[in-house]
Parts: C-alpha cells; structure tokens; sequence
C-alpha cells in the first residue's frame, strides 16, 4: 500500500536534506560558482534563498491558521561569507523551521500558496513541501559542484505524489482534449494525473505487473518512466524529457509543462 511519509519522517528528512545542503557549499571552491539549474544565481545567492526561505515559513508557521499571506523573518540577518558563520547560520534557519513546524504540528491550518489544489493548507503539508524544496535545491548545489546525486528514494517517492497533488491538481479546466497521464516509478509506484474540463487531479494507480488495486479503465494519452528521483527531476526542470522512457504521445508531456492554471 502506497502510504505518504509521516510528519516525524518529513522532519527527519528536512533536516537529513538541509544537512547535505550546507555540505554542498562547504565543499565548493568558492561561493561565486554558477548554479545551472538556477539561472543567474551563485551558491551565495542560493544560500541566502535557503536561509531565508527556511525562516519566512518559520514565521508564517508561527502566524497560526490566520495569516492572509507569508510572512517575512522578522530581522532576518544576510547569509555571511565566511564558511564557519555561514554553515551555521544556514543550520539555524533550518532549526527554526524544522522547531516551528513541530510545534505546530501537522493538522494545524496555515498560510500556503497552492489554493484549491489536492494538497491541504496545513502545516503538514506545509512540511511535505518543504522537504522537496530542500531536496531540489541540495541537488542543484550538488550539480554546481559536478556531482549531483540521485534524491533519496523516500524523499522522491513522495516528492511524486506530492508534485502532482500540489503543483498540478486544480479545478482550472484544461484548454486540450480530456487525457491522463501515468508517471511509474521503478520502485513499484504509480500515479495518473487526469485532465478534462474540471481540472487536474491525481489518483494512486497499480503499478506495472502488480495485482495490487484496480488498474484504471482507459490507457493514459501518454506515460513516463523512470526511478523516482529522476521522475521528480524532471517534473522540476532538473532534467529533459530524454532522461526518461515516455510512452505514448510525448506532445502531450510538452502541452502539461506548458500549461499554466487560473487556480
């Protein structure tokens, strides 16, 4: 049974992905190096996104179920230069985040930016979010380095799910003919992202030459494969389409990353 991580996972893994993140930029030559995967920003400029991203949600956290936005860490200091200070002001930005978090606990309603999605706005989901936001970023620092690694398994089997329940369910109708689309994960994992007049919205599905479930009706417009680390890759940018095995119409692949909602 596919089963989404449990909030003391979420945390764990946060602060296991935030750890190899400031391993990243220790080992880098120098804080000017270029980030690929983020156009026009060193490894000081990601470094100082992560520091101060981690205590903006930290603060909204904090705000409680009522914030109408996120908010901004209150005097938040510029991520040093200096190797030692920088680490650990990067280890503190990650403690206020991971310590906001657990006391608020997973059911308690926040301020997030996905509206009507399949994701609810709690903290939990707030921490699930989270947790892929560190893990793409830990690899983008890692690619800048020339040795990105593969995202740990439990972090991208659900950074799968949580890509779609986040990033693409909404009620905004799709502007093509009704069509899904399968992603597999070699792990033994699948999902179908159906889009039609209603919107997008992710079931579980059974996995390829398993018996577990009830395999969906019609065959999907087009469907991709891959490991799991390399199927949230590519839904992030991370890399192209030809890293994966897609079946089917590849069009439609192009026709979903160019969409862009009203919700």
């Amino acid at each position: 049974m596919q089963k989404t991580l449990e909030f003391p996972d979420l945390l764990r893994l946060l602060d296991d992905r935030a750890t190899a993140f400031r391993a990243a930029v220790a080992a880098a030559p120098s804080l000017d190096v270029q980030v690929p995967t983020c156009p026009e920003w060193t490894l000081l400029d990601l470094a100082q996104h992560i520091g101060e991203g981690r205590r903006a949600w930290a603060a909204t956290i904090a705000a409680g179920p009522d914030a109408t936005a996120k908010s901004a860490a209150p005097g938040a200091p510029v991520a040093p230069r200096e190797r030692e200070a920088q680490q650990a002001w990067l280890a503190a930005s990650t403690q206020e985040l991971v310590d906001a978090l657990r006391e608020a606990g997973p059911e308690r309603g926040c301020w997030t930016w996905w509206g009507a999605s399949q994701s609810p706005q709690t903290c939990g989901a707030v921490a699930r979010h989270q947790l892929q936001e560190i893990a793409m970023h830990t690899y983008d620092a890692q690619l800048a380095l020339g040795a990105p690694q593969s995202l740990p398994v439990e972090v991208a089997l659900d950074g799968v799910e949580e890509f779609l329940s986040t990033c693409c369910a909404t009620p905004s109708a799709w502007p093509h003919q009704p069509t899904a689309f399968d992603f597999h994960a070699i792990e033994g994992r699948s999902w179908r992202l159906t889009v039609d007049g209603d919107g997008a919205r992710f079931t579980r599905i059974p996995a390829p030459g398993t018996a577990s479930g009830t395999a969906p009706a019609t065959a999907a417009g087009a469907s991709v494969h891959g490991t799991a680390s390399e199927l949230v890759l590519f839904m992030y940018d991370r890399i192209p389409a030809a890293s994966l095995q897609i079946n089917g119409d590849a069009g439609l692949i192009d026709l979903l990353r160019a969409w862009e909602p009203e919700e």
